[in-house]
């Protein structure tokens, strides 16, 4: 059975909002449906696909959390294994103007030999988020 395509990826995290805020005021995904879980957190989207699931980790009652998800570390303060996520994405120069007009902590390069622009931040959760930019 062959893979198609990554789907989504999902971030625990305490901050909801400053995690929802990086995805759609730096990155540029949009919020979306949800489907009404029992525990806190957001879908963003890029075009009709939620790319992004954004689980709320309440320290105080994870009870919601627990019961649909199941018990799992408090992996709020690190990204664990995981080193980056990458998004194709177009618009090199107005995503840079953005990031600097917002204050974003970016570093960009080139890879050498394939005509490919690279941009690299860092979520509220400490997940790598890479943008590349074919030209």
């Amino acid at each position: 059975m062959p893979i198609d395509r990554l789907d989504h990826y999902s971030v625990r995290t305490r901050d909801v909002k400053a995690t929802r805020d990086f995805y759609v005021d730096i990155v540029g995904l949009s919020d979306g449906y949800r489907p009404d879980f029992p525990f806190p957190g957001a879908w963003l989207y890029a075009g009709d696909r939620a790319v992004v699931h954004l689980v709320g980790v309440d320290p105080s009652d994870s009870t919601g959390l627990t019961d649909y998800l199941g018990e799992k570390a408090d992996a709020a303060e690190c990204s664990g294994n995981l080193d980056h996520v990458a998004f194709v994405a177009s618009g090199f120069d107005v995503m840079r103007a953005r990031f600097q007009e917002l204050g974003a902590k970016f570093h960009e390069r080139e890879v050498p030999g394939l005509k490919l622009r690279q941009v690299f931040l860092t979520d509220p959760n400490g997940v790598v988020v890479e943008l590349n930019f074919p030209g």
